[in-house]
């Protein structure tokens, strides 16, 4: 039962709007000032403030802003006469959800109430999603509560108390480095430095140098020594990304390095010794790379110690919902002026899952942070994302005929169509069969029926 909490310095209006509300199933709360209000939300779970903008002490105003300061998403409706309408213009400025002008209509009230409260039990469910993103669906920034990522998780904690290399492959923006900074971070050298080199962002001679370092006089321009990104992360972890980038030259000495501990400076003699790990990550297969003579198969299984493959986004959709939280709240701090931003719309959400994602996390966490720029509400709309992604997502989720067979009948098609949208609609609702059948459109036991039809069985779906 959600709660409301009414406030008024009169004592009739309370108890006429409490039996209003409490008709329509809310449980009403009354407070006749301000600090007795506050009193109340400190020690209460309030989904609704209903208060009187003129009061005396404390006004309409000042409560708000009290109340903005505990919980800024907490829904705040002004009920004002004619002659403070401008004041309620300004506590809608300052975070109000709506106001009232008294004598009002009980149906009214009632209609402004369903909405804040209705937009109140979605940011409280995404609070749920951020709660559980920040611990069972976590590890250090990567979130993800699909059964890829959790055996994930599960093998960094494994081999993080290690010293052994590690190999990490995904596409470009699945959160490579990130995987390799929560295997830091969870090991005996986290206090150490964690150093990152991208191996495709230099030229092979600037690249040799920035990781080996040199010596003075090594080269035109090199005026004094120079330590290299070995020396610097002595002690801690090197993280070498787009390693199948390194030229035939620089994967001998990283060989080298691995197997003996030492290497030279360019342009020096003497040997530097470091106590490093190595983790390593690429965008290609490097068995593929080895196969065309790119890449060298000794130096691939030093590496390849432990190996860790990170999927698409495309390929762990049930992520999607705490990763739009995580971002939301990690965004939300950006935000002066204006709503606070606190979930996304239904549709923004099908769009979510049923597009194909190509750049992957990153490119959600882009959505997701132009989104936030451009919404002027506390909910992201469809109008809110990027125009190119909207045109992209809306081709995504025309419905392919994968598999559909040969010279198949129009009852044949229609019920394969029936049958993937039936999955794609399990898939978006967490296999919550209720809310499948409400995106679908239909009843309960109507898609109760489709399943048995189709031979679906939600179990098995959910664990694929």
């Amino acid at each position: 039962m959600d709660t409301i909490l009414i406030v008024d310095d009169e004592k009739n209006y309370p108890l006429v709007l409490s039996a209003v509300l409490q008709e329509e199933g809310f449980e009403p709360l009354t407070a006749h000032s301000g600090d007795e209000a506050l009193e109340i939300l400190d020690h209460s779970d309030i989904d609704l403030v209903l208060t009187d903008m003129k009061m005396p002490k404390m006004d309409g105003i000042e409560l708000l802003e009290k109340i903005k300061g505990k919980d800024p998403e907490l829904p705040v409706i002004m009920m004002t006469a004619h002659g403070t309408v401008e004041k309620a213009v300004e506590a809608m400025q300052k975070g109000a959800y709506n106001y009232i002008l008294k004598p009002f209509d009980n149906e009214r009230l009632v209609l402004y109430v369903n909405k804040a409260i209705a937009m109140f039990s979605m940011v409280k469910e995404n609070r749920q999603l951020r709660s559980a993103a920040e611990s069972q669906y976590s590890f250090g920034n990567l979130i993800g509560k699909s059964k890829p990522m959790q055996d994930i998780f599960e093998t960094i904690r494994k081999v993080a108390p290690a010293t052994a290399t590690v190999l990490i492959e995904g596409a470009s923006g699945t959160g490579k480095e990130l995987v390799a900074k929560s295997i830091h971070f969870n090991s005996p050298r986290r206090n150490q430095p964690f150093v990152a080199v991208n191996c495709s962002a230099l030229a092979e001679n600037l690249l040799e140098s920035e990781l080996f370092g040199h010596e003075r006089g090594a080269f035109t321009g090199a005026i004094s020594m120079k330590k290299g990104r070995f020396e610097i992360a002595d002690g801690g972890t090197l993280f070498l990304d787009e390693i199948g980038e390194l030229s035939p030259s620089l994967q001998v000495k990283l060989l080298r390095v691995l197997q003996e501990k030492v290497f030279e400076r360019v342009g020096g003699l003497r040997p530097v010794s470091v106590n490093i790990r190595l983790i390593a990550a690429t965008n290609k297969s490097l068995k593929d790379e080895i196969k065309k003579g790119r890449f060298r198969e000794d130096l691939f299984y030093r590496l390849n110690v432990v190996h860790i493959v990170l999927p698409g986004l495309r390929d762990r959709l049930e992520d999607i919902r705490p990763l739009v939280a995580h971002f939301i709240q990690k965004y939300a701090s950006e935000q002066y002026g204006g709503m606070i931003v606190s979930h996304v719309e239904q549709e923004v959400e099908r769009l979510f899952f049923k597009y194909s994602w190509p750049g992957n996390v990153r490119e959600l966490e882009n959505v997701i942070e132009r989104a936030m720029v451009m919404c002027s509400d506390q909910v992201i709309k469809v109008e809110d994302l990027p125009k190119d992604f909207k045109k992209n997502a809306y081709q995504d989720s025309r419905l392919r005929f994968e598999n559909l067979p040969q010279h198949a009948t129009l009852y044949q098609t229609l019920a394969h169509v029936e049958k993937q949208m039936i999955k794609q609609a399990l898939q978006e609702a967490d296999y919550v069969q209720s809310h499948a059948a409400a995106l679908l459109g239909i009843g309960k036991s109507g898609l109760n029926q489709k399943l048995k039809k189709y031979g679906i069985q939600v179990d098995k779906l959910a664990g694929e």
